[in-house]
């Protein structure tokens, strides 16, 4: 089979496609056909560090969305010819940038018919780290005030849109262009970062989501209510960080994605209800994976990256 391997870690061009032996299931696993697989930040970080990862050559990519060729030893949720979705266990079960791929059953759901393999593509890293921050970690209900950094990025535009169908009022952050695009996903207030301190702007929210760290982390403690919660996706730099949130009686939560069979089947109805749609920046054949990890680390797209491994999807 094809897959975008590389030797070394370094800039986009260390991404080759090469031929490699196709994956077999094994017990518990499915063996997808990919139509298409998802890019995500997560990805061109482990290309140019390794960082959770310490092993070469390396094929990328945890998003997937594809039919079922095999299935394993035990497997009962899916058949061959199932049309599925889902993320591979973050982070060892990469290996998605490819033409098949294994991974556990659990990790899939039925894609929603209603969804070609590119929209289901772009959804299962970025949609399932919004849910488990916003649901799962969180807990927000109806009524509360959340605030979601980054709002019109991968995650954060799966955010607005998971937050509002739990009934939240969303405050969004995001570049003057992109206000149109953020309410668009339901946001109810949106602030322009390049020209006010969201902490003019916002006050008394119960949850703040924050993808960038650094000292979006530690301001937005200042905007949160006492009990309030701060969800982010990077480890924090500010040592009085701790003592800052705990005088407040702020709970700080650092978020690492999982795989997750019951988010996975939350997602796909949210998706299949019309409340949950990602937005697809670019589309890149398998082989210009290079490209595809260029856009995205300029910083400036709007929404998800997505790899078409097949002409049908």
């Amino acid at each position: 089979m094809r897959a975008i391997s590389q030797d070394t870690y370094g800039t986009p061009d260390v991404l080759q496609e090469v031929v490699v032996p196709r994956p077999e299931p094994g017990p518990g696993q499915i063996l997808v056909a990919v139509r298409a697989a998802g890019v995500n930040p997560t990805d061109w970080k482990h290309r140019s560090s390794g960082m959770f990862l310490n092993r070469l050559p390396l094929v990328l990519g945890w998003d997937v969305s594809g039919v079922v060729e095999a299935v394993g030893y035990g497997v009962t949720l899916f058949k061959p010819g199932d049309q599925v979705f889902g993320m591979l266990p973050y982070p060892h079960g990469v290996g998605s940038h490819a033409e098949y791929v294994t991974g556990p059953a659990r990790a899939f759901a039925h894609k929603p018919a209603g969804l070609d393999h590119i929209q289901a593509a772009a959804l299962p890293l970025a949609a399932l780290t919004a849910y488990q921050a916003i649901v799962d970690t969180a807990g927000v209900r109806t009524g509360d005030r959340v605030l979601i950094h980054a709002a019109a990025g991968g995650v954060g535009h799966l955010a607005v849109q998971i937050a509002k169908a739990r009934g939240a009022h969303v405050i969004g952050t995001a570049s003057d262009s992109k206000h149109a695009f953020v309410r668009s996903l339901g946001a109810d207030e949106v602030v322009d970062y390049r020209t006010t301190d969201f902490r003019d702007a916002v006050r008394d929210v119960d949850m703040v989501l924050d993808p960038l760290s650094g000292d979006t982390r530690s301001r937005s403690l200042d905007v949160l209510r006492p009990g309030g919660v701060l969800v982010s996706l990077l480890r924090g730099t500010d040592t009085d960080e701790a003592a800052k949130a705990a005088a407040r009686k702020i709970r700080v939560e650092t978020l690492l994605v999982e795989a997750d069979h019951t988010g996975m089947n939350t997602i796909a109805d949210l998706a299949a209800s019309g409340a949950l749609r990602a937005h697809i920046e670019a589309t890149f054949p398998l082989a210009e994976a290079a490209k595809a990890h260029a856009l995205g680390e300029m910083g400036r797209t709007t929404g998800k990256i997505v790899l078409s491994v097949d002409a049908a999807a």
